[in-house]
């Protein structure tokens, strides 16, 4: 029996501490419009958004669940941490509580400090952009406390996430291992911007500071590049040809950036640069349309989307366009996906393949595979999915 209790006691002194972090409010903003939630949580919540971190940091967990009884999860009370980790089983040890009924960033900054102070070897966060910086904040970079980003916000334009949940749980174990490229760090800038700007169209990007992060870069995102003024030319080109593929009676979803607004400027229309506008006959029916208008639409007619990967990281879908949800893509199809992009912009990806992250591993498989991507007046290329 003494013998048994000595063993117990050795594996559970033997068990590694990871910080788990969850920001429950982070991309609640996205599929109703609002770009964000900073400083809108209260209007996200009477359009009726719902959560979408815990089960993002979910399917991360998930992908370790075989490695959980070697684990204590150093977390928040509840929505921060431990209500998710329970569920899958989990050891979890509480080291924060947040003091209101809704959590703030106060509260983040405040775990964070707690998982160093109890020896976390590494901390996973579900949030976005402005998670990270709060992590920035807590001081875990002087530290010497690595992290790994479970992509979750509206805005993640910073190189420390994972380019999946899942693939952040990889990571996590990786580190921990000190196994292969994820067992080594480099130092990932901290990149955000203002929401209000953002919602405004603006896009004015700050390096707030530095996180260390795996050094694994086939399943870590890039920073997001914007789109040089260069380009403007080929992006005039791309729009001819999609204007003339357009259809009397079908309704085009024009998703968010400077290659696809050059659509709306060849039609003659206004456009949302950060949002998702809808063309009928020609016309914009809908500016910067929400989850719900984009449904209402696909009750009365049929409908194509038209995107454009994301600079330097190569996101077809789940980086700053939610409103284009699962459901609003089931709708769709893959056979009525367009993709646009400068040869500029795909060279930049360095022969990596799109990715998408919908936040619904079944349709992310479905929009897995090659897809046309238009390049020019009748000129396209085939580009993989993943």
């Amino acid at each position: 029996m003494e013998m048994a209790l000595e063993m117990a006691l050795e594996v559970a002194l033997n068990r590694r501490k990871m910080g788990f972090i969850i920001n429950p409010i982070a991309g609640m903003g996205g599929r109703v419009g609002l770009k964000g939630t900073d400083g809108v949580l209260e209007e996200a919540l009477r359009l009726g958004a719902l959560p979408m971190a815990p089960a993002k940091a979910a399917r991360a967990l998930n992908s370790i669940l075989a490695f959980r009884k070697e684990l204590v999860l150093l977390t928040g009370a509840g929505e921060l941490g431990e209500r998710v980790a329970r569920e899958l089983g989990f050891e979890v040890q509480v080291v924060h509580v947040a003091s209101g009924a809704f959590t703030s960033q106060a509260d983040t900054v405040a775990l964070a400090k707690a998982v160093v102070v109890q020896g976390g070897e590494l901390i996973m966060f579900a949030g976005g952009d402005g998670t990270a910086r709060n992590l920035v904040e807590s001081g875990i970079y002087e530290a010497g406390v690595p992290v790994v980003g479970i992509p979750a916000g509206v805005k993640i334009h910073s190189p420390v996430f994972a380019t999946h949940p899942e693939k952040a749980g990889e990571l996590a174990i990786g580190l921990l291992s000190r196994t292969g490229a994820s067992g080594k760090t480099r130092e990932a800038e901290v990149l955000d911007i203002s929401e209000e700007d953002y919602r405004s169209g603006r896009v004015m990007t700050k390096l707030y500071g530095y996180l260390m992060v795996p050094s694994d870069r086939a399943r870590m995102q890039n920073k997001k590049a914007p789109s040089p003024q260069s380009e403007a030319n080929a992006h005039r080109e791309i729009a001819l040809e999609i204007v003339a593929q357009m259809e009397e009676g079908t309704a085009y979803y024009v998703g968010p950036g400077t290659t696809t607004r050059a659509v709306l400027e060849a039609l003659g229309q206004p456009h949302t640069l950060l949002g998702v506008d809808v063309v009928l006959n020609g016309k914009v029916i809908c500016q910067d349309a929400s989850e719900k208008d984009l449904l209402a639409v696909q009750a009365k007619h049929p409908c194509r989307l038209i995107v454009t990967p994301t600079g330097g990281q190569g996101f077809l879908l789940g980086r700053g366009n939610q409103q284009l949800s699962p459901e609003v893509l089931r709708g769709v199809g893959r056979e009525n996906l367009m993709v646009i992009a400068t040869l500029e912009k795909l060279a930049e990806l360095k022969h990596q393949p799109l990715l998408v992250d919908t936040g619904d591993p079944e349709v992310d498989a479905l929009l897995r595979g090659y897809v046309k991507v238009w390049t020019g007046f009748k000129t396209a290329v085939m580009v993989a999915v993943k």
